[in-house]
This record gives structure tokens, sequence and C-alpha cells, in this order.
């Protein structure tokens, strides 16, 4: 989706490690590019036709505010039609509209719909064109889908178009809903002859008239609407290739000359990422046309079909964007309530491009960020409700759409294993009815299910449907030298979810460095495991690596005894000051202790019988008596 930053928001530097604030300004930007057609519902009018092809004529000029325009537009009736309504803002003014050359009646509402009377009726099946002619000032100029600014310190124009989630609309007849894609799209875009045009696709000419040029640009994949987009100012250009398991493309750069060379040094590392993403899910989806970077003038970025609209080339947006080629652009969400679907996947696979370039300590980092952000509050969902999608600031959550809907991919990816979790992906993004089409959350838990044979509707009930995130107190003991028991006791924070089914990982440490790490399966509240172990466990840690959402975790060492060993063990006094006096009977051989804080960290051992415990703050502490009988756990007060 979409990252703006308005009134540079954030300026993305070249970093190693994403955090999720830099997330959250993505989003905001998003939800800022939106705010002026958030108001906009799906047109039932137009569901009943298919666009097979566009073919949009602009003519602009970056330093003023206004596009005159010629759309041709082919599609399918999809039942028998008298008229065809396009979306078109009420602030453009259509000329005339023509069919097989003949002038068409039409009408303009006030609820920005163009209505066309077509010459005869079309019935079901069959296909015809229009040609519509038009004018204006997009109502948008200045925030939103058609923008007209400077850069520079000579404040060179420059024009911009971005119209996720409802803006296309507001600069050329279109059918803006996410149920139609279009097969093929020309786009010229006439301007003084002195600025560079870019679009989706390749470039295939230019020409110049009378002090005008007009660029071609043409792309043969389906696209929807909000991805159309145009730029105009004096570009400088540069490539890098990409030649990678039978991929073999231009990544086409369109920078502002004053930031010629800082891009180019930023922009060589698309290169690396757009290998690991072909790797990790398949050809890069418009592998026969381009990729590509245009430079425009706020802070995040726009994930158009080919080329991407950057406020600036730090890696994170970079990364991001390029995502959204696979998730988001081939498949794009079904619906504005799965946008989790597009905005998930990329803030996710631009923390794979930290674990595959800076390695897991800084992917560690990049995930204890995200589940701060996620944790922060108690609740919301990441799938929408209908209502939600009436506040673009619901849709562009940067908590929920971007950083949950990112964290609860990484504990898919942890609970199916990295060989399921990804060739799953690639079934979902190779699927013959979702490719360059859209899906909905139940397509991504289908082919999730297929491949790893999981029954995954608790989990996405939980985690994805319903709201908020567990809080775990952890309580332990060693019963036997060989044996380890654990129970787990969860609380939610919202009532939509009972019990958060998960993969708990906990990590024991050992007396002399040995170190254990378990993934428990937590089905149930109070559930207890016991594991075989061959050392001393000396302290547990929750979720070491952050691989789980939660917060607040608590572990406790926990004091179930052997009974007969409780009845042959003394200690005295309780609460103590300085020394802890321990008595055993003599059937008991006493071999010495461990003194733990409440979270289960050891403080200090000793081997004698008189504990000083002097030095110790005020508290409550864990002992742990070692004997040959069997080990006593007591809680002790340190006065």
């Amino acid at each position: 989706m979409i990252r703006f930053l308005v009134v540079c928001l954030l300026i993305f530097t070249h970093i190693s490690n994403a955090t999720a604030q830099e997330i959250i300004k993505i989003a905001e930007a998003e939800a800022k590019s939106a705010a002026t057609k958030i108001h906009f519902k799906a047109n039932p009018n137009t569901s009943n036709y298919d666009i097979t092809y566009h073919k949009l004529e602009f003519s602009v000029d970056p330093a003023v505010a206004a596009i005159t325009g010629k759309v041709t537009t082919t599609f399918t009736a999809l039942d028998d039609l008298t008229t065809v309504t396009f979306d078109l803002d009420n602030n453009m003014t259509v000329t005339s509209v023509t069919q097989n050359g003949n002038a068409v009646t039409f009408s303009q509402s006030s609820d920005d719909e163009l209505v066309i009377t077509l010459q005869n009726t079309l019935n079901q099946g069959n296909s015809t064109s229009v040609i519509i002619d038009y004018n204006g000032n997009p109502t948008s100029n200045g925030f939103g889908s058609f923008e007209v600014n400077t850069h520079g310190t000579a404040n060179t124009p420059v024009l911009w178009t971005l119209s996720e989630p409802y803006g296309a609309l507001g600069w050329w007849p279109c059918k803006q809903d996410l149920n139609d894609k279009i097969d093929t799209i020309d786009v010229y875009i006439t301007a003084p002859e002195q600025y560079v045009s870019v679009s989706n696709g390749l470039e295939q000419g230019t020409t110049t008239t009378l002090g005008s040029k007009t660029t071609h640009f043409k792309h043969q994949y389906p696209i929807p609407a909000y991805l159309i987009a145009i730029a105009v100012t004096n570009y400088e250009t540069y490539s890098h290739q990409v030649s990678h398991n039978e991929n073999n493309f231009p990544i086409v750069n369109y920078v502002y000359p004053e930031s010629l060379s800082s891009s180019q040094n930023s922009t060589l590392v698309t290169v690396d990422i757009m290998k690991h993403f072909i790797d990790l899910f398949g050809d890069y989806p418009y592998k026969n046309e381009k990729y590509g970077h245009a430079q425009f003038g706020w802070g995040g970025g726009m994930e158009h079909t080919t080329v991407s609209f950057m406020g600036s080339f730090g890696r994170n947006l970079i990364a991001h964007e390029l995502a959204h080629q696979w998730f988001g652009d081939k498949v794009t969400c079904g619906s504005w309530k799965d946008i989790w679907l597009n905005e998930g996947f990329a803030t996710y696979l631009s923390g794979l491009t930290i674990e595959h370039l800076d390695g897991d300590a800084s992917f560690k980092s990049w995930r204890n960020s995200t589940i701060n952000s996620v944790t922060s509050s108690t609740n919301g969902a990441v799938y929408l409700s209908d209502s939600d999608t009436t506040s673009v600031s619901r849709i562009f959550n940067s908590r929920l759409s971007y950083n949950k809907g990112a964290m609860v991919l990484h504990m898919l990816r942890k609970k199916l294993g990295d060989t399921h979790f990804f060739a799953a992906l690639k079934n979902y993004i190779s699927d013959p009815n979702l490719a360059y089409n859209y899906a909905k959350t139940p397509d991504l838990i289908t082919h999730l299910e297929t491949e790893s044979g999981l029954d995954l509707n608790e989990f996405f009930n939980d985690w994805i449907y319903n709201q908020g995130y567990p809080t775990y107190n952890v309580e332990w003991h060693q019963p036997t030298t060989n044996t380890f028991s654990i129970q787990l006791n969860q609380t939610q924070s919202h009532y939509s979810v009972t019990f958060f089914e998960a993969n708990v990982p906990v990590r024991l440490n050992g007396t002399n460095g040995e170190v254990l790490d378990l993934v428990l399966d937590n089905t149930t509240n109070g559930q207890t495991f016991v594991e075989t172990v061959n050392f001393t466990v000396s302290s547990v840690e929750f979720d070491p690596d952050a691989h789980l959402i939660s917060k607040n975790n608590n572990v406790t060492l926990g004091i179930e005894n052997n009974l007969f060993v409780s009845e042959n063990i003394s200690l005295f006094p309780n609460p103590v000051n300085d020394v802890l006096t321990i008595e055993t009977s003599k059937n008991i051989r006493f071999k010495n202790v461990i003194i733990y804080n409440t979270l289960g960290k050891e403080i200090f051992t000793s081997s004698n019988k008189q504990v000083n415990l002097s030095k110790l703050s005020e508290g409550i502490y864990f002992i742990k008596v070692f004997t040959d009988a069997g080990n006593l756990y007591k809680k002790i007060i340190k006065e």
C-alpha cells in the first residue's frame, strides 16, 4: 500500500535495522494520502461489466494543477447493458463520449458517477469500447491522488498521482472497486518537452511536437485502477540490471537531479533484495517489463505496479515497496478488510530483508520492536470490520494492519517451519485463481493448511479475526535430576479471545552453562509440560528470541516438592535477616543450595547448611535444596 509522509513526517535513511516507529510513520502517511476520498464506497453500479483494456491519454503540465484526458475503455458485459457507469469525480468535466465513432449521451452525477447511454443494448458476454474526453482541476490537488508541487532550490515543478485506496476517480474515469483488474493498459503522457514522464510498464518511445513531448508506456499484466500512476518532472534516469533465476530486467530509477548522487548509492541494494525475494517467492511478477523507482514529494512511498513512487531511498522503504510487487500488486487484497494481505506481508518482508542482510541479532531486534508496537494497546483485530473500512486511519493502522499482521506471519512461519511456510506462500502467489487477481484471508489459510496439514482455524480466529494478545505466568521446577516441569498460565488483553493457542518458546539455562530450547504447544490454560533434561536448571527465559506476540510475562520458580523430602528438611528462620539454617534428618544427605530471585534467575549457590543472606535486598526469594533423596523448593522472605 501507500507509504507517504506529509510535511516530511519521516525521511528514511539507509539503515540496517528498521524499527516499528518507521512502520508507524509509513502507515500514518498512507492514511493521510487516502483521506480525501475515504467516503467512497464500492459502487454497485460498476459491478455489471469487466474491463479488459484502457488507453489512457493524459495532457499535463507539472506547473499547472489541471489535466486533460482521453480514456478509451474496452469492457465486457456481465449482464445485458443499456448504460455503463464509471467512477469520476464530479469536479472533472466530460466534454464528449463516443462509441464506435458515434457520439452517445452521458450524464455526471453528484455521486461522482459518469453514466453513459450505449448505442444499443450490449448483451451479456459481448464487448464494446467507449472513448471519454474530459478535463478539469482534480479536487485532491495539493494533498492526495493528484498533486502539483516543486522540488530543489530552483523550485522545479513536479506532478504525481497516488490513488490508493479511493483516489483514482479524482483524475480519470475508472472502475475503482476491488473486483476487476484491467488486463492491459497503454499510457500516453503529454507534457512540456523539457520534462521526463513515468508510468507503469515499459516505455515504448517518445514523440515531440511543438514544444510538447508524448511518452508512451505499455503494461501487459492485470492491474487495478488504484495502482495506475503517472509522474512528471525533470527526472534524471539510471538503471540497475537484475539477472537471476531466469529473471532478466532493468530497475529503472527516476530521480531529481539534486538527488542523483545519493540515490545511485542507495538504490543499488534493490538488486540484492530483489534476488532474495525471487528466491523466497518465485519470479518477479513483472519480469517481462521492469521494476523501478520514481522520486516524489512525500517522505514515504507507494507500490505502483512496476514503479514504486519514493519519497526517499532508505533500505527499509525500498524493501517494503518492492515486497508489494508480489503481495499487493500481483495478488491484491480482495477487500479493504483484508488489507493486511498487502501491508502485513510487506512489513514482514522488510523484516526478512534485515534477517537476510544483517543477521539474526538485528532481526530479533526488529521483532522486539514490532511486538512492542503490537502490545502498546490492548485491543484491535488485524481483520477489519465493515465499519472499519470507512476510516482511513483504521485501514492503514500501523499497529494492526502492518505490525501485528507481520508478527502473525512470523508466528505462522515458526508454527509451520520454514519449508512448509515458504512453500505455502509460493503456492499462494502462483495460484491461478489468485495470481494477478484478488485474494481474501481464507485463500491464504487454504494454502497454509494444504501445505502443512494443520488445522489453522483456531489460530486465525485468535490472532487475525479477534483482538488482543496474551500475557503469560510461567511456573517451573525440577522435581528430579532428569525431569523438568513447567506450567503455563495465560490472561488475555481483550475479551474476544478466551485463550490464545500458541507455540510458546522457553529456554532452560543450566548451572554449568547448559542451554536447552523448548517450544511448548500450549492449547489450554494451566497446561503443564514435563520434559527430560540432563542438567540442573538454574533459570528459565520466556520467549528469549521474540517469536511470540505477548506482554508482561512473568517466570517464577515453583514450589512443588517430594513429600518425603519436605518432611525431612527444615529451614529457619523464615522470614530471615542474615543467616538461614538448613537442617536435614539422618535419612537425607545434604548436597548444596541455590538461591533464586522471583524471575527464576540464580543469585548464588552455597554448599553450607548455614546460608548467609545478609547481602541480599529485602524481598521474596526461592531456595532450592539439593539432597540425595530429591530436592526441596521453598519460598523465603528476606527482611
